[in-house]
């Protein structure tokens, strides 16, 4: 019997599974949230929260460490100046599993997984530009 030994392994071979960590955690940090299977997400928290973890400690030495994990320089830069400020108050926690049903083709369990206090998204600028116009048609 396994129990609590190590983490999941997810049908890959070890270098398969770092690598597609990795880029989920890179890809959560870059776009704020991601759509994933519930077991995926549960392995991407932890590391996701330890590369924030790093950022809000801040200096070289836990840039480098986050650059093993995030290969992106853009996003690890946005990670050590916009999210360090963001959470620089709250204590842990920074990701949410948000579980969203079963995925049509195989039944997979689905969940989404986000950062908390992550800006909502404005109202696309069509459907504000459109507004005025449709009313300048009604009045001429």
């Amino acid at each position: 019997m396994r129990h609590k030994v190590g983490q999941r392994k997810l049908h890959r071979t070890t270098s398969h599974r770092l690598a597609m960590l990795n880029n989920m955690v890179t890809s959560l940090l870059e776009h704020g949230a991601i759509r994933t299977t519930v077991p995926k997400a549960k392995e991407v928290r932890p590391l996701a929260e330890r590369i924030i973890t790093l950022a809000k400690r801040g200096g070289l030495s836990n840039v480098r460490l986050a650059a093993r994990t995030v290969k992106d320089r853009t996003v690890l830069q946005k990670v050590f100046s916009e999210y360090k400020e963001r959470y620089a108050s709250r204590p842990g926690g920074y990701t949410r599993i948000v579980r969203l049903g079963f995925r049509r083709g195989d039944a997979a369990e689905m969940a989404l997984i986000e950062l908390v206090d992550r800006p909502a998204k404005a109202p696309a600028a069509a459907e504000t530009t459109e507004a005025p116009a449709a009313e300048a048609k009604t009045e001429g």
